[in-house]
C-alpha cells in the first residue's frame, strides 16, 4: 500500500467517531477516495463509478440524509491536515518557515435555483457573472512545504435567509441568521484558534480587510493579519485625531500616504492617479 492509500485509511479511522452508522462511515470513504482521485469530471455518476456504486443513491443519501456531526469531521480533518504539513516540514528540515492563514472565497457554478445559497453573482472560477453559490474558506500554509483547507463556511445571500419560502425550498435550517463573508471568516478563524492552531499571519483580500469585525477580531487575539484594503481606506488614529484617508504612493519603496478624509460639506481632497495607485495592506 503506497502513502497516499495509507495516510487515506488512517484519516478514515478517525472519522469513524464521527458517524453514528457503519453504513455512512463506509460510503464517505470511498466517496472521499473518489474526490481525491484523478476523475476528468467530478460528478454524481462519475463518482459512483469510482466508488464502485450502480448509481449515485448511496453518495446522495451520506450528503442529504444520513447522520454524522459534520463539525466534528471537519475538526478531524483540520487536525490531519495540519500535522501531516508540520510532519512533512520536520523531515525536509523547514520547521522554521511561515505559516499562513489564507483567507479566500471559491465559487462553484450551478444550475437552476434549488441549491442553497445559489444566485447570480461573480464567480471567480467562471470569471464572469454566473448562476453559483460562494464558500468562504480558509487554507493552512506552510512555507516550502504545502497547503490544505482546514475550514469553510458557505454564504447564504440575506435574501434566502429572510424568506422563508426560498429559505423552506433550499433546505436552510431554521433559525439561520445572516452573515457577511467577513463574519463567516470571524467564525472560522475563532473555531481554528480554539483548536490550537495559530498562524505567523493570516491574510486575505479587500472583502476581509474591509471588515473592521475581523481586525479587531485578529487584534483582540493577538494573531498577526496582512490584509488587502481598498485605496480610499479611512481609518481614525489612535488619541483622538481627525479621521485620514490612506493613499499608497507610487514608485519604488512605496508607503501610504496620509490625506485628511472629506467632512460633510467640504471639498474632498486630493486622489492619487489610478494609473498609479497601488492596493495598501493593512497590518496588524
Amino acid at each position: 500500500m503506497g502513502l497516499a492509500s495509507r495516510k487515506q485509511a488512517e484519516l478514515l479511522g478517525l472519522l469513524r467517531p464521527c458517524f453514528a452508522r457503519t453504513e455512512p462511515w463506509l460510503q464517505a470513504g470511498k466517496y472521499a477516495g473518489a474526490l481525491v482521485s484523478e476523475l476528468p469530471r467530478a460528478n454524481g455518476w462519475s463518482i459512483a463509478r469510482q466508488a464502485g456504486d450502480r448509481t449515485p443513491d448511496k453518495t446522495q443519501r451520506l450528503l442529504n440524509h444520513a447522520r454524522w456531526d459534520t463539525g466534528a469531521a471537519m475538526g478531524v480533518v483540520r487536525r490531519f491536515a495540519v500535522a501531516g504539513l508540520e510532519e512533512a516540514a520536520r523531515r525536509g528540515k523547514r520547521r522554521g518557515g511561515l505559516v499562513i492563514g489564507a483567507i479566500d472565497e471559491t465559487g462553484q457554478e450551478k444550475a437552476g435555483t434549488a441549491t442553497a445559497g445559489v444566485k447570480r453573482q461573480y464567480l471567480g472560477c467562471a470569471g464572469r457573472v454566473a448562476n453559483g453559490i460562494n464558500t468562504v474558506h480558509l487554507s493552512y500554509v506552510r512555507e516550502k512545504t504545502g497547503h490544505a483547507l482546514i475550514g469553510a463556511r458557505q454564504w447564504i445571500p440575506a435574501e434566502q435567509v429572510s424568506d422563508p419560502a426560498k429559505a423552506a425550498a433550499t433546505g436552510l435550517p431554521a433559525g439561520l441568521v445572516f452573515r457577511t463573508k467577513g463574519q463567516l471568516a470571524i467564525d472560522i478563524c475563532a473555531e481554528v484558534l480554539a483548536g490550537g492552531v495559530r498562524f505567523d499571519f493570516v491574510c486575505g483580500d479587500e472583502v476581509y480587510g474591509n471588515s473592521t469585525g475581523l481586525r479587531e477580531f485578529c487584534e483582540d487575539h493577538g494573531q498577526g493579519y496582512v490584509l488587502r484594503v481598498r485605496s480610499s481606506f479611512h481609518l481614525v488614529l489612535a488619541g483622538g485625531g481627525p479621521a485620514v484617508t490612506c493613499v499608497p504612493t507610487a514608485g519604488a519603496g512605496s508607503c501610504w500616504r496620509l490625506l485628511p478624509a472629506r467632512t460633510p460639506g467640504t471639498a474632498a481632497g486630493p486622489r492619487p492617479s489610478p494609473a498609479k495607485s497601488r492596493r495598501p495592506a493593512a497590518a496588524g
